[in-house]
């Protein structure tokens, strides 16, 4: 054979290297799973949280029955203490808290709370403004935005904060955001005279958290829901009512999804009815057919006073558009004006 085509000889293994390599391997696999495991308990309060704030379902069920005994491991074995340490200096102390409390004021015992409106109505000038705070689920937003519009050329109105509107939120979920306990502590800490509402949009569901101990709750629109969510919507009325506020609470609209429209029925026939008890202290303000089509139905477009067609709902078939908005706002406006006296001049 000649010298260029020798084969060459493979180099000999040396006694014991497969075997450390599969060692080496090992040991890395076991590092990153101890690593992992770790990472998981380090962690686990805010996992915990987070299966907890999923939407209902299995999904959520095996998230809850996994993170569940992480979390009681986690706390035992002191590893969460980190984690606190962190949120703490960071100022986030509660972002792993799991909030379900409905803190509601003291029942009423079903006893109508009607009064009678005031026989001289408040005075609001420029120095004396009228305090507003807008608040509610997505849906608060554009109408919000027009209102602020409405108000901004008129200094016997002022606006306490932006526009509080907190996306994919409402009665049903407080461990998702709790409206009862910030509603109770806003009112307190700003003193609104007026407070405008709107919240419903996200709670056309059967699943509620903070349901009081021993009550089981059937599907949506059952006796037993229908109860509980009278509970939730009289107690932030009351809330806001016994901080000396008025209350415009905007009703859900038309939806383009008729099934959907039927659930926001069932809710804005639940806040009608309770604002109804209070006529001196809630207006509920029914948008139904503020956008209705001519057949009585969802329309997109509609046309306005002038008789141009405005687009009115967003193209998801639930909100709205600014034309819609600025209706809505006119109409708040309205409405404040019925109750109060708002001197736009000095004296």
């Amino acid at each position: 054979m000649a010298e260029g085509t020798r084969r060459r000889r493979r180099p000999r293994r040396r006694e014991g290297e497969g075997g450390r390599r599969l060692h080496s391997a090992g040991v890395a696999v076991g590092v990153s799973v101890a690593a992992l495991g770790l990472s998981l308990l380090l962690n686990a309060p805010g996992l915990h949280k987070s299966a907890h704030l999923q939407p209902d379902g299995w999904k959520r069920d095996v998230a809850l029955a996994v993170t569940g005994p992480l979390e009681r491991v986690s706390s035992t074995l002191l590893l969460d203490r980190p984690r606190r340490a962190l949120k703490a200096l960071l100022g986030r102390s509660d972002d792993d808290a799991i909030d379900t409390g409905v803190d509601l004021p003291a029942p009423d015992a079903g006893a109508p709370v009607a009064t009678p409106a005031p026989a001289k109505p408040r005075v609001f000038t420029p120095r004396r403004p009228l305090r507003i705070w807008i608040a509610g689920d997505s849906l608060v937003v554009v109408p919000g935005e027009s209102l602020l519009r409405a108000i901004a050329d008129r200094p016997s109105l002022v606006p306490v904060a932006p526009i509080d509107g907190r996306i994919a939120t409402g009665l049903e979920r407080p461990d998702v955001f709790n409206w009862f306990r910030h509603v109770r502590e806003t009112v307190r800490a700003q003193k609104p005279h007026a407070v405008v509402l709107l919240l419903g949009g996200n709670d056309d569901h059967g699943f509620m958290t903070g349901v009081p101990e021993g009550v089981e709750l059937g599907s949506f629109g059952s006796g037993s829901w229908e109860r509980e969510y009278r509970r939730r919507v009289r107690g932030i009325m009351e809330t806001v009512v016994r901080s000396g506020a008025y209350l415009v609470w905007i009703g859900l609209p038309l939806a383009r999804d008729a099934e959907q429209t039927r659930r926001f029925d069932t809710i804005n026939a639940i806040v009608q009815s309770e604002a109804a008890r209070r006529p001196a202290q809630v207006s509920y303000l029914d948008t139904y057919f503020f956008f209705a089509g001519p057949d009585g139905g969802y329309a997109q477009y509609v046309r306005d006073p002038s008789g141009r067609l405005v687009k009115v709902r967003a193209d998801d078939g639930v909100h709205f558009e600014r034309a819609a908005g600025d209706r809505i706002a006119e109409e708040v406006l309205r409405r404040l004006e019925e109750r109060f006296r708002l001197r736009e001049g000095t004296s």
